[in-house]
């Protein structure tokens, strides 16, 4: 038996992982944002 970790341990991330999912959040974010803005703008120009 080894007394390192094993490197298959699902309770530890590497940092590669969190800086994917913070770009995946970051990503979504983007997406989301201007989903709602264009969206605001088309109500408000067939509104007006």
């Amino acid at each position: 038996m080894s007394a390192s970790p094993s490197r298959d341990t699902p309770s530890q991330r590497r940092i590669r992982e969190d800086v994917r999912d913070g770009a995946m959040v970051m990503a979504f974010s983007g997406l989301a944002s201007t989903a709602v803005a264009m969206a605001l703008l088309l109500l408000v120009r067939l509104a007006g």
